[in-house]
């Protein structure tokens, strides 16, 4: 069995099992049991995964949140998921420490040298009068009771009314649970590790993206499970990633395209600079990647570069590699075993290969979830017993999917999700606004930055900036969009509805792939 690292702390795999065993033991005498959720608010930490793995013992539900949320946005999310205990850094305290629930107990972990270093934080004392993770860990005896059915994490994603939906899963059968594990396995380059014919100890991987994110959360979860090396990143930096390839001989990565992006900006001198040739399997998702930039990284990294499309809801349906890409550019490949994709029209029907139509499909462990609190949301995800993730595309003629557009106007920026009623809502309520549209345009590092189009009211004027600094004050950062312009009125569709496409689609004339 292979190791976790981070900073510099390494647990073997025995080391980190007894962790998550007093782990759990820990969360119990916290009143913490089978069915309730347990908030982490937790940049990449060894902290991260003795919690996950310790509730899972309890048959509790980790729920990951996203550390850039704004008081509100974070009282918003511990209020909906009705979390027992709340696990929090030190540092990611004291901004939201009013917005937390009054009655929810919360317990502080201590934020590693390495966290510090990598966010420029100094010195982090630990907020007074609350329990540190750390000490109640090492005081707790291991867990010794039968352990519970591990549910998977409840993550929030976003839909277009605004706020995010917390995404909740059973816990899953033994033939489920096959079937997940033969998805992940395929999606991450494990698959001789479960057929038994690779030792997973033979295979090092980094945890190099946000946890919070569904993909960085499934892929560092899975890998572990399977008993490779894992090392924890504290956050994402271009040299140092290659200087850890090197260091580690790391040969599995997860990633998305803005990764890339600011790999493919490095100096020459430095991109050469780092023996890369231990890497076996590289594989993205979360985000369009531009055709240009996956040719460049193929051509750097050799053909290992692969990709996978999927969602929260729907689980991963289709993949490709290398040879595959090059021959089919920009798609996003063929059905994988044990998924179901259907490209249909208004009625139903399956379209043609070559013609647009909406993309759904399946896993083979099923579409049984369920939203948080907002059954008509997750009624409204599932037709012929698939989900719609909102996305259009096309089959070619070989059998390969290509996506060209998102129903639901979602922006992918850094392959973080951003959706745009939220920011409209809050555009709404600033004085002098009559009316806006928010919208993604081309950004060649980001994949998509955040447009606005607003209407004042008569006789008002307004400036961008002072609108940008309105909505710092109630929004994450990267929601607040890049650029803002006026119009004396919105184009609008029969219904009433602004036509977004018509603000949008000059900004994305002439692209190799829409994005």
């Amino acid at each position: 069995m292979g190791w976790i690292k981070s900073g510099d702390q390494t647990l073997t795999a025995e080391q980190f099992d007894d962790r998550a065993r007093r782990a759990a033991s820990a969360m119990a005498a916290l009143g913490v049991a089978a069915g309730d959720g347990v908030a982490l608010y937790l940049r990449n930490d060894l902290a991260y995964f003795e919690a996950v793995f310790g509730a899972g013992l309890l048959g509790v539900y980790p729920v990951p949140v996203n550390w850039h949320y704004t008081p509100d946005e974070a009282n918003y999310l511990l209020n909906d998921s009705a979390v027992k205990l709340l696990v929090i850094h030190a540092d990611l305290y004291g901004p939201v420490s009013h917005a937390i629930p009054d009655g929810l107990p919360v317990v502080i972990v201590e934020t590693p040298p390495e966290i510090r270093t990598a966010y420029n934080l100094g010195e982090v004392p630990n907020p007074l009068g609350l329990p540190l993770w750390n000490d109640l860990v090492a005081a707790a005896e291991p867990w010794q009771g039968e352990a519970g059915i591990a549910p998977g994490s409840i993550i929030y994603t976003g839909g277009t009314t605004g706020r995010p939906k917390g995404v909740k899963r059973p816990a899953f059968s033994e033939e489920q649970n096959a079937a997940v594990s033969a998805m992940l396995a395929w999606s991450y380059g494990y698959g001789d590790v479960l057929a038994g014919t690779r030792d997973p100890a033979t295979i090092t991987t980094a945890v190099i993206g946000p946890v919070y994110h569904a993909a960085p959360n499934a892929h560092s979860g899975f890998s572990i499970r399977a008993g490779t090396n894992v090392v924890i990143c504290p956050r994402f930096d271009a040299e140092g990633l290659l200087a850890l390839i090197e260091k580690e001989r790391i040969t599995h990565l997860n990633m998305v395209p803005i990764m890339f992006n600011r790999l493919l900006r490095l100096p020459e001198e430095v991109k050469g600079k780092y023996d890369l040739s231990s890497l076996e399997y590289v594989t993205h998702a979360a985000a369009p990647c531009p055709p240009p930039v996956k040719r460049a990284m193929i051509e750097w990294w050799g053909p290992v570069i692969w990709e996978y499309y999927g969602s929260t809801e729907m689980g991963n349906v289709t993949g490709l590699s290398s040879e595959e890409w090059l021959a089919h550019p920009g798609s996003v490949g063929k059905v994988m075993p044990g998924a179901t994709v259907r490209v249909v029209d208004e009625a139903g029907n399956d379209v043609a290969p070559g013609e647009i139509g909406e993309v759904m499909g399946r896993n083979s462990y099923g579409i049984d979830f369920t939203y948080q609190n907002a059954p008509e949301k997750r009624r409204q995800m599932e037709r012929y017993g698939l989900v719609t993730p909102g996305d259009m595309g096309y089959f070619d003629a070989d059998g390969f999917l290509y996506l060209c557009d998102r129903i639901n106007d979602m922006i992918i920026s850094g392959g973080a999700n951003i959706y745009p009623a939220e920011i409209e809502a809050e555009l709404h309520k600033l004085p002098g606004v009559a009316d806006c549209a928010v919208f993604g345009i081309p950004n060649e590092e980001f994949g998509e930055e955040v447009m606005a189009v607003v209407q004042p009211m008569p006789g008002v004027t307004l400036h961008a900036d002072d609108l940008r600094a309105d909505l710092r004050k109630v929004l994450t950062s990267y929601k607040v969009p890049r650029r803002i312009e006026f119009a004396d009125a919105l184009p609008r569709e029969d219904s009433g509805k602004i036509f977004k496409r018509k603000l949008r689609e000059p900004f994305w004339e002439g692209r190799e792939r829409r994005i």
